[in-house]
């Protein structure tokens, strides 16, 4: 069996969870979370980080640090992980689903002016498989309509766009650690808080803290703490970031091992893109990947449910995505339906995304590829 994923696994992550357990400190903001997050700041120029218990929660505190209400809007793919929306649905606002482009599988800026209404208060591009959305387009059009924009960074964790990090781009920004994801601590994420405005920044660490001021206590600002704003518990276990500063030693080697499998796969399944029998991942000149999926376009759904009927029937784990918002029950109740969108659910219906992960072979890639082969040929 070949599975889709596979954490990689140093002999750091135990080295500094046993660490972690000798400090006597493994609740939130200990010494692992502070050098989580000065490497993070540091590596990626970032103005301030705060580590949470999932890109999840990362998304919740945004929406409340932007003051989303109820009646306000907010614009998203529809290509997109549940938690996008849930974090808008909560504040009892509304998630609004907008176009992908094909070739990225990214939000689309143009979608945007079909979009946007009075109510808009926030845009939430998300960079589908560590490739970064059109930024720069994105950040003028929130400029021109006085937007917040909210990074759902989750799968970019170390790409760029423009030689700038994602999630360092936008008002804020949301990254995920979870066990499926490049850099892992299990669970795990972090918000990103762009802007120089020091009572946002203030107001995040209330927050996170249950909205209480803890951290100024701990500072020894204030002579004890109280509660002072809305909030929840949304810092991590210091066990948990004694494990991702252990990945995140290696981060150079695992984004280059990742590289190494995309390259092969690309070069490998090329001539069937010329022959117009599949599209893959394609990293614009403007974009740094990480590499955190590598999947497969097909021209229709029952193709692709051959192939990777065909592919597991021979160990290979290979999998589809995700069902869009928009069509799924939820999207349904708030008053869309399966026939818009129809890029979105193109690419939902089309898509194959085959194992990637930092241990995988040059034999097993090969097997892969040549069982695409033997398969394709078949059709």
């Amino acid at each position: 069996m070949i599975p889709y994923n596979k954490i990689y696994k140093s002999q750091k992550e135990e080295k500094y969870i046993l660490d972690s357990l000798d400090r006597r400190q493994i609740s939130g903001d200990g010494y692992y979370t502070k050098l989580v997050e000065a490497f993070l700041t540091k590596r990626f120029n970032l103005n301030k980080v705060f580590m949470t218990t999932s890109a999840t929660h990362a998304l919740e505190m945004a929406m409340l640090l932007i003051d989303l209400k109820r009646g306000d809007e907010v614009i998203m793919p529809s290509f997109t992980f549940s938690s996008t929306a849930n974090a808008v649905l909560l504040r009892g606002a509304k998630p609004v689903f907008a176009e992908i482009d094909i070739e990225t599988l990214n939000l689309n800026p143009q979608s945007l002016y079909n979009c946007v209404t009075e109510k808009t208060k926030a845009i939430i591009p998300v960079h589908y498989a560590g490739i970064g959305c059109e930024m720069g387009e994105i950040m003028d059009f929130a400029n021109k309509y006085d937007l917040f924009v909210i990074e759902d960074a989750a799968q970019a964790v170390n790409a760029k766009f423009e030689g700038k990090y994602l999630g360092g781009i936008g008002h804020l920004g949301c990254y995920s650690f979870h066990g499926t994801k490049n850099f892992t601590s299990g669970e795990g994420g972090a918000l990103v808080v762009n802007t120089q405005d020091e009572c946002l920044i203030e107001r995040a660490d209330c927050i996170r803290q249950k909205g209480t001021d803890r951290s100024k206590f701990l500072r020894g600002e204030v002579p004890s703490y109280s509660w002072v704003d809305i909030g929840s518990s949304y810092s991590p276990s210091d066990l948990t970031m004694a494990m991702l500063y252990g990945q995140l030693q290696d981060i150079d080697y695992i984004t280059m091992q990742r590289k190494r499998v995309h390259e092969l796969y690309s070069s490998l399944l090329q001539k069937y893109v010329d022959k117009e029998i599949m599209n893959i991942t394609k990293i614009p000149a403007n974009c740094e990947s990480n590499y955190h999926i590598f999947y497969i376009l097909f021209n229709d759904s029952q193709t692709r449910d051959y192939v990777m009927e065909k592919l597991q029937q021979k160990g290979i784990s290979a999998y589809t995505h995700f069902e869009p918002l928009h069509s799924a029950l939820m999207g349904q109740g708030l008053g869309y339906n399966a026939g818009e969108l129809p890029v979105t659910m193109k690419v939902s219906q089309c898509i194959l995304r085959l194992p990637i992960y930092t241990e995988l072979t040059e034999i097993e890639m090969l097997f892969i590829a040549e069982s695409l082969e033997d398969i394709l040929g078949g059709l």
